[in-house]
């Protein structure tokens, strides 16, 4: 049995670039961006108007002119136009090209027209008021979003700009969770009374889909016939295989045993925590990583948070989760020298400190009991006392 720290270094140490895939722009929400997203042209690539209204000299109105002719219209979307007469005016809208020999622009309401003649309502007005200048957000080839961003809203607006409908993006890979046991049946049944439900497997279904990977699942009874064949088939095809239950000590538990004769490498199994203690970790010969976690949704639900979310993330070059700290609202006695992962619920004080109140429950059976709290609470080794008002690190999971 090896403690957190070398379970978490051990993992750290098979962390891989999933590689990269082109796809459309529209579908990269959430995504990380792998290439860097340049200007193909001044942004903007005009002098933009900014305010429905009038383009004018400047110079005129500072030699005192407050009534301008109209010469005509110049809408958005059509050529640049000419002001003909520098004490005169055009009439410009929001978004247009600011017209030839006008430099300022003056908005319909500081204004009164009437036949076709303009009176400024304005004593004063700076030299390119209203007007967004060609290359004044970014120059033509500058870049504006980096490699490794994840991307939003924002950076789809800024490809769409740029013309890039195609994106390069972290590849996702193929992924499986399986769950075991003769015990369960799937949620649309009534089980029996000594049959449950699925739940980790919808869970961790929900894990992969959160990070935008679609993920198979399957299900192998407490059969090694079944366990081998079934397996050999999976380890082949798929490039994270996540099992949850069969890894215990029980007469049934036969997937350490069958990872071992598909030469799957055991990278560690058993980990010095509560929950979680028989958690598995290895590396199949096809290049699958293994996280075969315990069956007990409370155990399953924390492995995957402390170590298969931040390895997934890094493999997916996501920014790596930060586990800051809280204060323990409560005296708390744990007495076996392992590191307690203690459900807590969070709340804030007025000086922005986090706040940790345990969340009684029935240990790492009770499922239910995840929905009261928002975290997991990392309680260290080597004492058995941890007193109100002492900091630990936060691992949240909402």
């Amino acid at each position: 049995m090896i403690t957190v720290e070398e379970a978490q270094n051990i993992i750290a140490k098979t962390i891989y670039d999933f590689g990269i895939e082109e796809i459309p722009f529209a579908q990269a929400v959430g995504r990380v961006l792998r290439e860097d997203l340049f200007a193909d042209r001044d942004l903007p690539p005009y002098d933009r108007v900014t305010m429905d209204g009038i383009a004018v000299q400047y110079q005129s109105f500072e030699k005192g002119n407050r009534s301008f002719k109209i010469e005509g219209v110049a809408p958005a979307g059509s050529p640049q136009m000419t002001l003909q007469d520098g004490d005169n005016c055009l009439e410009v809208m929001t978004g247009s090209i600011l017209p030839n020999n006008a430099d300022t622009v003056i908005r319909y309401e500081d204004l009164d027209i009437k036949n076709g003649i303009v009176n400024v309502l304005l004593e004063n007005l700076n030299n390119k008021q209203n007007v967004h200048q060609k290359g004044e957000d970014r120059l033509q080839y500058s870049k504006i979003v980096s490699a490794g961003k994840i991307i939003s809203p924002a950076e789809i607006g800024v490809a769409a700009t740029v013309g890039k409908s195609i994106l390069k993006v972290t590849r996702l890979p193929k992924a499986i969770i399986i769950s075991t046991g003769d015990e369960l049946v799937e949620i649309d049944e009534k089980p029996l009374a000594y049959q449950i439900r699925k739940s980790n497997v919808h869970r961790l279904k929900a894990t992969l889909k959160h990070h935008g990977i679609a993920a198979d699942t399957a299900h192998l009874n407490d059969d090694m016939n079944e366990i081998l064949k079934e397996l050999k088939v999976i380890l082949e095809k798929y490039e994270i295989v996540i099992m949850s239950g069969g890894v215990s000590k029980g007469k049934f538990d036969f997937l350490p045993e069958a990872l071992n004769s598909l030469n799957v490498q055991k990278f560690f199994h058993k980990v010095k925590q509560r929950p979680g203690k028989p958690f598995w970790f290895g590396k199949a010969p096809t290049g699958a990583t293994v996280f075969a976690l315990p069956g007990n949704p409370v155990s399953s639900f924390m492995c995957t948070q402390i170590y298969f979310v931040p390895w997934l993330k890094r493999c997916l070059h996501l920014p790596e989760p930060v586990f800051p700290t809280a204060i323990l609202q409560r005296d708390t006695n744990f007495k076996p020298d392992l590191v307690y992962y203690l459900q807590v619920k969070i709340s804030y004080n007025n000086q922005g400190q986090i706040l940790a109140m345990p969340v009684d429950g029935n240990g790492s059976g009770d499922l239910a009991n995840l929905v009261d709290a928002d975290a997991f609470l990392r309680l260290p080794r080597g004492k058995d006392l941890f007193e109100k008002g002492e900091c630990f690190p936060i691992i949240f999971y909402r």
